[in-house]
């Protein structure tokens, strides 16, 4: 699972839009559409902030991939 599939994942089951999660995060809409986009990646605040947006932990939205 990618950023990009987490992030929006979790953001449409729980059926917020990106300009809601935006918004409450307090971030612009166009930096959380990169997130989403795989573009960018937050900073430790706003991925903390993300995921209280989304009820969910950090290490949801952002999983950690290891290579074999």
């Amino acid at each position: 699972m990618t950023v990009l599939t987490s992030l929006k994942q979790i953001r449409d089951k729980k059926g917020l839009t990106q300009v809601e999660v935006a918004y409450k995060a307090n971030i612009a809409v166009r930096t959380y559409q990169n997130y989403e986009a795989g573009e960018r990646i937050p900073n430790v605040h706003t991925a903390l902030n993300l995921a209280k947006v989304l009820n969910c932990s950090v290490e949801e939205l952002f999983p950690v991939i290891v290579p074999k």
